[in-house]
């Protein structure tokens, strides 16, 4: 069992304003592959693009899973979900008024997931132990950190095979972005998820991220081969340190 996406080429935008020039990256099979940059890089265009919720106009999205492709450019949303690939969305965008224990229920919609809801939901609970505590709370009244499990959480009720995490440490303390970075780190090595993160938080990406990207106004500028490849470049250097 395999699963892998593909970016080839990839143009998108809103109107006639173009975000994202050509964008070529990769995910390989059982990899975290970061992708970096500031705000109004473009970052989270390209995950709504892989999503179906931002149509490209030009390349293609090619995911392979247990060998067989999927071109996802122009498959809806719902049809891309049921192929094993969730998105955690930066804000995380729960259900606030429904409980911990609601929305996770609505992440398992698709076919694979209802098969194995029970055991999905049991696996949530024990990996944020603080959610199967607080599973009948509202989802709204819950803090920063917590939110961002419940998130996770919910994505990982789709049994997915590809997971987009973007922006995880967004408005969280320094401490719950460290706790953050650790469960995603832990999560894809039980689930065996292929994982794209996009990330404005370098420090804490690279010490997860089997290699990387840095986008820059909507143009990969820089691929690292491995974390000591993207701590080492220059171009890193003066982004996110000043130097």
């Amino acid at each position: 069992m395999s699963a892998s996406i593909r970016i080839e080429n990839l143009c998108a935008g809103y109107g006639v304003v173009q975000v994202l020039d050509r964008i070529s990256l990769s995910a390989n099979d059982g990899e975290t592959v970061a992708l970096l940059g500031t705000n109004g890089n473009g970052k989270s265009t390209l995950m709504k693009c892989i999503m179906g919720i931002v149509p490209p106009s030009a390349g293609r999205i090619v995911a392979t899973i247990d060998g067989v492709e999927h071109n996802l450019a122009g498959k809806a949303t719902e049809e891309i979900v049921d192929l094993g690939i969730a998105l955690v969305p930066e804000g995380r965008r729960l259900f606030p008024r429904l409980t911990v224990e609601e929305n996770l229920l609505l992440g398992a919609y698709r076919d694979a997931a209802r098969a194995r809801i029970a055991d999905n939901l049991a696996f949530c609970f024990e990996a944020f132990p603080r959610l199967a505590e607080r599973r009948n709370q509202l989802a709204g009244s819950m803090s920063g950190g917590e939110q961002q499990m419940l998130a996770l959480a919910r994505a990982l009720m789709t049994a997915p095979r590809i997971l987009l995490i973007d922006e995880p440490s967004v408005g969280l303390a320094p401490i719950l972005v460290i706790n953050t970075i650790d469960k995603i780190q832990e999560l894809k090595e039980r689930y065996r998820l292929t994982v794209l993160m996009a990330e404005q938080n370098f420090n804490q990406a690279i010490r997860i991220a089997d290699r990387g990207y840095v986008i820059v106004h909507g143009k990969i500028e820089y691929e690292g081969g491995s974390r000591e490849d993207l701590a080492n470049n220059q171009l890193i250097h003066k982004l996110y340190m000043g130097l």
